[in-house]
C-alpha cells in the first residue's frame, strides 16, 4: 500500500506527506525522527489519509496537496469519515477518505 496523509503539527500547522506503512510513519514523526519541518512541532497526529496503487500516484497526490491552501486542505480533511486503526493498511481502492475524530 501506498498512503498520502496529512498530519496536524503540535503548532496546529498542517505536513502532508506519503508513506508505505502508516502507522510506523507516524510513530517515526512522534519519536523526532521524521521530516525536519516535524521534528520541531511535535506532537503530530494524522487527520487524513489515501490509499494509492503506486508509489508514483501517492507522491503526485501529495505534491497536489501541498499545493492547496490551508483552508482547501481543511476542506478536505471534513469532507472524509473516521479513522479505523484496524483497516491501516488493508486495501481500500474505493477512494474512501479518513479523518480522526476530534
Amino acid at each position: 500500500m501506498n498512503y498520502t496523509y496529512i498530519l496536524e503539527c503540535g503548532d496546529k500547522s498542517l505536513y502532508t506527506g506519503w508513506t508505505t506503512d502508516l502507522k510506523r510513519r507516524l510513530r517515526v514523526h512522534n519519536q523526532g525522527k521524521g521530516a525536519r519541518y516535524t521534528r520541531s512541532r511535535l506532537p503530530v497526529r494524522l487527520l487524513y489519509y489515501e490509499v494509492h496503487l503506486t508509489k508514483e500516484e501517492a507522491m503526485k497526490r501529495e505534491y497536489a496537496i501541498k499545493q492547496l491552501t490551508h483552508t482547501q486542505k481543511i476542506n478536505l480533511i471534513e469532507r472524509g469519515t473516521i479513522i479505523e486503526w484496524e483497516n491501516v493498511g488493508e486495501p481500500d481502492f474505493t477512494g474512501n477518505l479518513r479523518v480522526q475524530e476530534k
